[in-house]
């Protein structure tokens, strides 16, 4: 398993397709997995800090698994099959050790939320990853996350 850090959510153009982006922590790998609008909304609303007046979905899961002392442990990316991502969140409580499937965009949305660490497995990435070049580029093509993530608002993904 590889550690991975969220560079960002943002809207590829011109299919206007919401994608997460995840960069190989201490690599020069980026996966990108195209998820669905609410996800989107989920994860750039959560990497805003912004609370909502009652609980979104992935809230709600956060909050009950802290009620039960379930600890996530972590999400891992574990294979693309057909075009499909698919995911896991490994989790534990009392001692005992759970894996329960997830779509990625899920498990990365209450990553976020929970501060979980993101793992992706090394078939994946040798699948699916893509180089973004060093330099300006990469320097410019970040920038355009932050500037997405500062100005995104839930509307932008309706």
């Amino acid at each position: 398993m590889i550690e991975m850090d969220l560079a960002g959510v943002r809207v590829e153009l011109p299919s206007n397709q919401p994608i997460v982006l995840l960069k190989e922590r201490g690599g020069e790998r980026y996966l990108p997995i195209w998820i669905g609008a609410a996800e989107a909304a989920a994860i750039a609303l959560a990497l805003q800090g912004v609370v909502t007046p009652r609980p979104m979905t992935h809230d709600l899961l956060k909050n009950i698994l802290e009620e039960m002392s379930v600890e996530v442990q972590r999400i891992v990316i574990t294979e693309l099959r057909e075009g499909t991502f698919y995911a896991v969140i490994s989790m534990r409580r009392d001692g005992e050790s759970y894996e329960v499937s997830s779509r990625p965009s899920d498990a990365i949305a209450l990553a976020v939320r929970i501060h979980a660490p993101i793992y992706a497995n090394e078939e994946v990435l040798s699948e699916a990853s893509i180089l973004i070049p060093e330099g300006d580029e990469q320097e410019e093509e970040v920038e355009r996350f932050r500037e997405f993530l500062e100005n995104v608002r839930p509307e932008d993904f309706a």
